[in-house]
C-alpha cells in the first residue's frame, strides 16, 4: 500500500486547459472519492494517477516515487473501468489469473490468488463460467477481483457502478466499502453520484471545471459547505437557495413574482454583514411544519415512504421540503413552515463563498 500525493497537476488538450493546478494528499489506505459533474475533470485526473494519460504539468507521486514518467504497469495500481474490460473468451479464473500469468507467476501462488479473492467476492462457483453467463454485478465482481489479484498499491475505480440498476448499485456501494475495510488498500474512486460519495468516501474530493472547490469528510462537505457550488451539488434533495439581503430582521428573500419580500429568520449573523447581498441555504430536511410559521402554499407532494418530499411556493419561490410525518395538505392548500436557524447556511452573492 502506499499514499498518494498529486501536486500542482496540469492538463491541456493543445491550448484548451482542462485541468488547473490541482493538489490532493491521499493518505496510505485512505478511500478518496472525487466527485463532480460530467466534464469537470475527475476522470481525466484519475486516468493520469494510472498513467493513461500525460501529465502537462506539475507531480505525481505513488508512495515515495514520482511516476509522471513511469508506464502504467510500472505503477503498481489496479483499474476497475466502468465497462468491466473483461475478456469474453476467457473464465471467470481466466480473467482473474490474467495479469499474473503476464508476469509468468508460478501456477501455485495465481490459484492460492484467485481462490483467495474469489471466495472474498462470492466468486467460487462462477470461476468456470464466461463473461456472457454473468449478470453486471457479478461481472462487476469480477473485474474487482482482478484488480484484488494484483495486490496492488492502489486501486483505481472509474465509475464502476454506473452501468448498474439502482437496487445492485446500493448493495455494491456496500461491498465495495466493506472490500476497503477489509483490505486496507488506498483507493481513489471517480463518480458523478454524490450518493455515492457520502456514503463510501472516507474523503471527499468535489471537483468543478478542472479545479477542487472543496475536499474533506463527507459531513464536513455536508454541513459545511464552502462555496455555494458544493452547496448546491452534495446532498439529495439539494439545498434550497434563496438571493436577497442580510437585514437587522433577518433574510431578506428577493420576490422574483413582485411581491412583498419574504424574511427568513438566520441563526448567528456574520460580523458586518447588515445591508449585504447574499444567497441563503436550508436543506430541504432542516425545514419543519410550523403553524405558525411562514405561510407556503403546497405545489407537489412526493412520499417515499418513511418521507414526505413536499414543493411548496412562498414570497415568489419554490422551495423542496422533506417531513418525517405524513402530509394531510393537498396541493393548493397552505401549510405553515420553519427553518431550522441552527443550520441555515449565508454565502456571499458577488464571490459565492461561505460568510
Amino acid at each position: 500500500m502506499a499514499s498518494v500525493q498529486i501536486a500542482d497537476v496540469r492538463k491541456a488538450y493543445g491550448s484548451t486547459q482542462v485541468i488547473h493546478g490541482v493538489d490532493i494528499d491521499i493518505d496510505d489506505g485512505e478511500f478518496v472519492i472525487l466527485v463532480g459533474p460530467s466534464g469537470c475533470g475527475k476522470s481525466t485526473l484519475l486516468r493520469m494517477i494510472a498513467g493513461l494519460e500525460n501529465i502537462s504539468g506539475g507531480e505525481i507521486r505513488i508512495g515515495p516515487k514520482v511516476v509522471n514518467d513511469v508506464p502504467p504497469k510500472e505503477r503498481d495500481i489496479a483499474m476497475v473501468f466502468q465497462n468491466y474490460a473483461l475478456y469474453p473468451h476467457m473464465t471467470v479464473a481466466d480473467n482473474m489469473a490474467f495479469s499474473m500469468k503476464l508476469r509468468k507467476a508460478p501456477k501455485s501462488e495465481i490459484d492460492e490468488r484467485v481462490g483467495k479473492a474469489a471466495q472474498i467476492l462470492g466468486l467460487t462457483n462462477l470461476l468456470e463460467r464466461y463473461p456472457r453467463q454473468l449478470s453486471g454485478g457479478q461481472r462487476q465482481r469480477v473485474a474487482m477481483g482482478r484488480a484484488i489479484v494484483r495486490d496492488p498499491q492502489v486501486f483505481l475505480f472509474d465509475e464502476p457502478l454506473s452501468n448498474l440498476d439502482a437496487k445492485l448499485r446500493v448493495q455494491m456501494r456496500t461491498e465495495i466499502k466493506e472490500l476497503h475495510q477489509r483490505l486496507k488498500t488506498t483507493t481513489v474512486y471517480v463518480t458523478h453520484d454524490q450518493i455515492e460519495a457520502m456514503t463510501m468516501a472516507d474523503k471527499i474530493v468535489v471537483m468543478h471545471d478542472g479545479i477542487v472547490e472543496q475536499m474533506g469528510a463527507p459531513l464536513d462537505l455536508y454541513d459545511n459547505p464552502a462555496n455555494l457550488f458544493v452547496a448546491a451539488f452534495i446532498g439529495s434533495p439539494s439545498m434550497n437557495l434563496l438571493k436577497g439581503t442580510i437585514t437587522a430582521a433577518g433574510f431578506e428573500a428577493e420576490n422574483p413574482k413582485g411581491g412583498a419580500p419574504l424574511v427568513w429568520p438566520i441563526g448567528q449573523r456574520p460580523a458586518g454583514s447588515e445591508g449585504k447581498a447574499a444567497v441563503y441555504g436550508i436543506r430541504p430536511e432542516h425545514v419543519r411544519l410550523d403553524p405558525n410559521g411562514i405561510q407556503a402554499e403546497v405545489a407537489v407532494i412526493e412520499p417515499t415512504g418513511s418521507e414526505t418530499q413536499v414543493v411548496v411556493r412562498c414570497g415568489g419561490q419554490e422551495l423542496t421540503c422533506v417531513f418525517r410525518e405524513r402530509i394531510t395538505a393537498q396541493p393548493g392548500e397552505s401549510i405553515g413552515i420553519a427553518p431550522d436557524t441552527g443550520v441555515t447556511h449565508l454565502f456571499d452573492a458577488a464571490t459565492g463563498k461561505r460568510l
